[in-house]
């Protein structure tokens, strides 16, 4: 069959890699893809926000599945415009991709169904969330109920930092996602990310990860997209993953489902794992990016053909995946999360692709007079596959070197947390 998958990142690389494995692809189109998909896939340029131009193509190119990677088009809804001209799609529809549209939807389900997360209150007006902020005390979450491209969500250790961060959410900082504000306790733990593949009525556990947010080496500076990730996570043992997909994924499902908008698509849960168990931070509707990347190094079986069980409503009953590591380092542009550095020149990627066990996904590139050269934030993404994380980092890092990027910055720590335990 023909496919089309939307998005243009290393997530979307990433999948493209993986897609263009299976037996039942005839020919993948990317839109509006990057250097990187341009080797496995035909590139084109669609705009995901136009609707009828998509579907146009689909119907020239007889496009029988669309795959979207990114969640503003999910949360837009255009799942729901393919699937009503007869085109079938892997993701939510856009009643159900609130999940992550709206943070506060999300904990109302929970507080409904009793799905264990964070206590909170949601609050359209400045004058309301600084009083619960003021009773409630610091540390405490402030976050803008809509996307916010990652950046809406400030955990703030004093009272002076939330109330300056409602402050900055209603006064505009976020645009539209930041009309309404959720304030959250604040969760004590270890992080982790939990994806599981939905067909509406049941979920089937897929893998898990956990991503280094911070800019800097130690977890310090601002927040990004994510500077490395490395999967499986340590913490998550086939104990808590069949715990996380008792107490949160699976009455999820079964909540979206009695709503009216059953859920079909992958579910990543952001969780924080405590001395109570785990608790939902946050849902993504969505492949996380740079989760999807390590997810799918390690992915052995046919990555359309469970995208199609979702879509249909057949999941199987279970995924298989490499039971070893797999670890990314990011390499970002100078100015990243702020203004990126456009245009530096990036050599010796196939270097690093020659060293076994390493691949690179691109990310934010775009070859300018036959030159490879940085056109966002996030670049590249240098992936290994290894025995145990702490080869894999060693192998990524030696991908690392071996790329020439002057503009470009990484950490030089991804995966510490699980070499330290």
């Amino acid at each position: 069959m023909n496919v089309l998958l939307i998005g243009s990142g290393g997530r979307e690389h990433a999948l493209s890699l993986a897609l263009a494995k299976s037996p039942l692809l005839d020919r993948l189109f990317v839109a509006p893809g990057n250097p990187g998909t341009a080797r496995v896939a035909q590139n084109v340029a669609l705009d995901a926000t136009d609707f009828d131009a998509v579907i146009a193509f689909c119907r020239v190119q007889n496009i029988a599945f669309v795959a979207i990677g990114p969640e503003q088009p999910l949360v837009d809804g255009l799942v729901d415009a393919l699937e009503a001209a007869g085109i079938k799609a892997f993701g939510p529809s856009k009643a159900a991709a609130r999940l992550e549209g709206s943070k506060g939807f999300t904990k109302d389900i929970c507080a409904k169904y009793h799905i264990p997360t964070a206590a909170y209150g949601r609050f359209a007006d400045r004058d309301s969330a600084l009083a619960f902020v003021r009773e409630k005390g610091a540390p405490i979450v402030v976050k803008a109920d809509g996307l916010a491209a990652g950046k809406g969500v400030v955990v703030a250790m004093t009272i002076d930092e939330a109330e300056r961060a409602v402050d900055a959410l209603f006064a505009g900082a976020f645009g539209a996602a930041g009309a309404e504000a959720v304030i959250e306790e604040y969760l004590e733990g270890e992080e982790a990310s939990f994806f599981a593949l939905c067909d509406g009525e049941k979920a089937l556990a897929f893998a898990s990860a956990q991503d280094h947010k911070r800019a800097g080496d130690g977890d310090v500076g601002p927040n990004t997209g994510g500077m490395g990730a490395y999967s499986p996570a340590p913490v998550m043992t086939p104990e808590m993953s069949a715990r996380v997909m008792k107490d949160i994924i699976a009455p999820t499902v079964a909540a979206m489902k009695a709503e009216g908008c059953p859920f079909k698509g992958v579910l990543f849960a952001g969780l924080m794992i405590g001395k109570d168990g785990p608790k939902l931070i946050e849902y993504n509707t969505r492949f996380g990016d740079p989760e999807c990347q390590v997810m799918m190094a390690r992915l052995e079986d046919d990555l359309l053909g469970l995208l199609l069980a979702c879509a249909d409503g057949r999941l199987p009953e279970a995924v298989r995946l490499s039971p070893k590591t797999a670890l990314t380092v990011v390499l970002a542009a100078r100015g990243y999360p702020g203004t990126p550095h456009k245009g530096g020149r990036i050599g010796g990627v196939e270097e690093a692709e020659k060293i076994p066990g390493v691949s690179v996904a691109h990310a934010g590139t775009k070859m300018e007079n036959g030159q490879l050269v940085a056109n966002g934030g996030r670049v590249l993404n240098v992936i290994a596959l290894a025995d145990s994380v702490a080869d894999a980092q060693a192998l990524a890092y030696r991908g690392v070197a071996a790329i020439d990027f002057p503009d470009g910055f990484y950490r030089r720590d991804i995966g510490w947390r699980a070499i330290k335990r």
